[in-house]
Formats: C-alpha cells, structure tokens, sequence
C-alpha cells in the first residue's frame, strides 16, 4: 500500500511540469545569489587592499618625514644651490684665463723689446775693442793687424753665444737651396750642381736662415 503511494507521487512529480521548473528556478536563484555575494566580498577584498597600500604609501612618507611637494622643493633648491656654485666657478675661470692672456701679451711684448738684449752685451766687448784700436793712431801695420783679429775673434765668439752660425760651402759641396743662393752657373770641371766659388758667407740664427750663402754653381763640364 506505501509503495503504491510512493509511486503515486513519482509520476505525479513527473508529470507536474510546473512544479520542477519551480525547483530549477530556486536552484537558479540561490546559485545567482551565491555568485553576487562572491563578486561583492572580492570587491571589497579589491578596495581594503587598495586601502592598506596608500596607507603604508603615506606612512612611508611619513617615517621619512618627506611628502611629495617638500621634496620637490628640496630637489629645487639643491638645484639653484648647483647653478651659482657653477655660475661663480665659470667667473672665476674667466677671470684667470683673461689674467693668463694679459700676462703672455706683456711677455711677447718684453720679448720683442728686450730679444737682442743677451746680444746686445755680447756686442759691447767688440766696440770696446774697436774704439781701443782707434784711439792709438801711431801703430803699424802688424799691430793693426794683430788688433783686428782679437776684434774678430770677440766677434765670432758674440755670434756664437746667440746661435748665429756662419754658412761657407767649400768648393765641390752639393748646393743647397735652403742654405745657398746661386749667383750663375758656369761650366766648371766640379760635378754638376755642386759650389765652384764662394762669393760671401751666409748666416743663420738658431737654423733659421739670416742670409743665404752666395755662390756660383757648376754647370758641368763644357762639351
């Protein structure tokens, strides 16, 4: 008889279509219901984690006792601090290059009006030598002659202590165009292009030519 009852409501349930989409439907709704409060604990999870950063963010700041704009201003003025420490060591560096210009043209301009004062001395003993010979009007020839080579001597020792150097090529030396110049060019039995005479000494002062040596070159030997 109970079974008979329990399969009475079986079939009942079966063919009772309105009854079962009620069933799903609740099952739908506490389904939706379970997902929004899901969605809603996440968002609020989302918006406390958000929280707790900013504020270990401001007590961050605040243990290091620098907000944002404090250290902009900071980082301003060190800057404007920077700028006139450079600005004042360009100053100074203008300043001691114009000292260093002044200086070099005081010292070319000394050099140019004292350049031949080491010379100059070296000149002086020659003219004491000289003036010596003239005042003793009675000597003879070989006094005279004797007088004149000490002069010289002087003379070639003063070109010596200034770098001035005498240029004499011998007979048969290659000329030299730097050192040389060539009067004419005659045909001699010396190779060509070599000094056959010497008309007068060259000078030079410390490599730089002074005066060219003046010669005549050969030509080879007339055919």
């Amino acid at each position: 008889m109970s079974e008979s009852k329990e399969n009475d409501a079986n079939l009942k349930q079966r063919h009772d279509p309105d009854a079962e989409n009620d069933r799903h439907s609740e099952q739908n709704d506490a389904n939706g219901g379970n997902d929004a409060a899901t969605e809603q604990a996440d968002q609020a999870q989302a918006e406390r984690t958000e929280n707790d950063e900013q504020n270990i963010g401001q007590d961050t700041a605040a243990e290091d006792g620098e907000l944002p704009g404090e250290d902009l201003e900071a980082q301003l003025a060190q800057a404007q601090e920077d700028v006139a420490k450079y600005y004042e060591e360009l100053l100074r560096a203008r300043a001691e290059v114009e000292n260093i210009r002044r200086r070099a043209q005081e010292d070319v301009s000394k050099a140019r009006k004292f350049g031949i004062e080491s010379f100059a001395e070296s000149l002086v003993p020659v003219i004491d030598s000289l003036e010596a010979a003239l005042a003793q009007p009675d000597q003879d020839a070989q006094a005279w002659q004797s007088g004149v080579e000490a002069t010289l001597r002087q003379l070639m020792s003063a070109f010596e202590r200034n770098a001035l150097a005498a240029v004499a090529p011998k007979v048969g030396d290659r000329f030299d165009p730097h050192l040389h110049q060539a009067i004419s060019s005659i045909p001699a039995e010396q190779p060509e292009g070599t000094v056959v005479q010497l008309l007068q000494k060259g000078y030079t002062i410390a490599e730089r030519v002074l005066r060219p040596a003046l010669v005549v070159v050969s030509s080879g030997q007339a055919k």
